[in-house]
């Protein structure tokens, strides 16, 4: 059997595991260029860690995953533009608890940002832990500004900031993904970005199965065999290649457990690929008010406020939907921090820390529990199809994610915001699952047509 030639019995000439962003995206340009698509996902729903929830009188969407855009994304802006969303620049006001006052907090980050550009040449030659490399900052940086550094890296990054690598960070906090671009929010909810991808994919070449998670994949260069159950009955599917996006946690996780995969031959070629890199932890809680108290605090001074901030407190940060009004704040926690609160802790219990946090930040004169009306949450650590929210890069692993993704024996491609050496955010899903695609493409033979949507979701910087 020629290496492009399907086998025998292949029920299509690509499978797809994970039906998140990057395996929707992968499907369609995959789909609008003449394969055959197997798209295969263990939950009830696409989306993957975005997922997009409705509620009768809040204007906002509840987001229990993915929120943000963060920095220029034109794969992102580009699919919601398509469907006729609006994308909005989320409000940038901070304002933090200092001193026992709630005090407008701005300019930390261009002077973290500087210091880092002065000492990037020396991470260039030798990587060491983000808090290592703060030391190296002190003579830079005020320990006002290291702590606002550690925190943002443990909030933004979900990263243990004794374990992330000084060299990614540096990397990424110096591009346009953070700092001075926009960070902005799909106004109708990333629900409408699936719509998005799945416009892409109607047609008979296209089968999508939902609560078909895959338990088993056994391998040989140009054949696959994969294995699960669908509606309780076992099933197996075989094709020439498939492409797996599934999440660096279930990739981490040993067989045997809850959403893991057992492959066959082994993923060593991986081994040290899936070592470099971290799923970091969050914990996420959108809290629903009987009104936008914040708003009219101390005469309106912070109305539109997008951030508050009270390190010492167990959730360190918190966010409004401004510059659109509801009666919710987000409470969030990442790395270290959300592994402290969620050991043990029922979801009831985190809420009631939350509530402890912003009694802190406001004052103890605000009854928040009172004010409260409801909570929504979903925990990623847990749940058996992600194993985490995403990934970071360790300390000596720079080339990790371009590890994970490199396709094996042109029969095994991976995708996920985990590959992305660009960043690890919607937009990196997206830009992994249209290179994989690709990759798949260029393994079958011959010249493809890239489809609409290949043209208008170039991956770009």
């Amino acid at each position: 059997m020629r290496h492009n030639d399907p086998p025998q019995n292949a029920d299509c000439d690509v499978i797809v595991i994970g039906a998140g962003a990057a395996g929707l995206i992968a499907a369609g340009e995959l789909v609008e260029a003449g394969q055959r698509v197997m798209l295969l996902e263990a939950r009830d729903r696409i989306g993957g860690r975005i997922w997009t929830r409705r509620e009768t009188g809040l204007a906002v969407p509840i987001e229990l995953g993915a929120e943000f855009i963060h920095g220029h994304a034109p794969i992102t802006e580009g699919l919601l533009t398509a469907t006729g969303a609006t994308v909005i620049e989320a409000a940038d006001s901070h304002f933090a608890r200092e001193n026992g006052q709630l005090r407008p907090r701005g300019g930390l980050f261009p002077h973290i940002r500087a210091a880092m550009r002065k000492k990037s040449d020396a991470l260039a030659r030798h990587d060491m832990s983000f808090d290592a490399f703060l030391e190296q900052l002190a003579h830079l940086l005020t320990p006002e500004q290291r702590d606002y550094a550690r925190m943002m890296a443990e909030g933004f990054d979900a990263a243990d900031t004794a374990r992330a690598s000084a060299r990614a960070l540096v990397e990424e906090w110096t591009s346009d993904v953070i700092g001075s671009s926009p960070q902005a929010r799909p106004r109708e909810g990333y629900e409408s970005l699936l719509a998005a991808l799945m416009a892409r994919l109607s047609g008979e070449r296209l089968r999508l199965l939902l609560q078909a998670p895959v338990q088993s994949l056994r391998w040989s260069r140009g054949s696959v065999e994969v294995a699960g159950e669908f509606c309780g009955a076992p099933f197996s599917f075989h094709a020439p290649r498939v492409l797996i996006t599934l999440p660096l946690g279930v990739l981490q996780h040993s067989e045997g457990a809850a959403g893991a995969v057992r492959f066959s031959p082994a993923l060593t070629a991986k081994r040290a690929a899936l070592e470099g890199l971290a799923s970091g932890p969050i914990i996420k809680l959108m809290l629903r008010f009987a009104s936008p108290f914040w708003e009219t605090l101390h005469e309106g001074r912070y109305r539109d406020a997008g951030f508050f901030h009270v390190p010492e407190a167990p959730f360190a940060t918190f966010w409004t939907p401004a510059p659109a009004r509801a009666p919710l704040l987000v409470a969030w926690a990442g790395g270290p921090r959300a592994v402290r609160l969620a050991a043990g802790a029922s979801p009831a219990q985190l809420v009631r820390q939350a509530l402890a946090s912003l009694e802190t930040l406001f004052g103890e004169e605000l009854d928040v529990t009172a004010e409260l009306r409801g909570y929504y949450h979903h925990d990623w650590q847990q749940d058996p199809f992600a194993r985490g929210a995403y990934s970071y890069v360790t300390v000596g692993a720079s080339a990790a994610r371009a590890g994970l993704a490199q396709p094996l024996e042109d029969t095994l491609f991976f995708a996920g915001e985990a590959t992305d050496a660009a960043e690890g955010t919607v937009t990196g899903a997206l830009q992994s699952g249209v290179r994989a695609a690709r990759e798949v493409l260029a393994a079958a033979g011959g010249a493809h047509y890239p489809g609409r949507g290949a043209e208008r979701a170039r991956p770009t910087r």
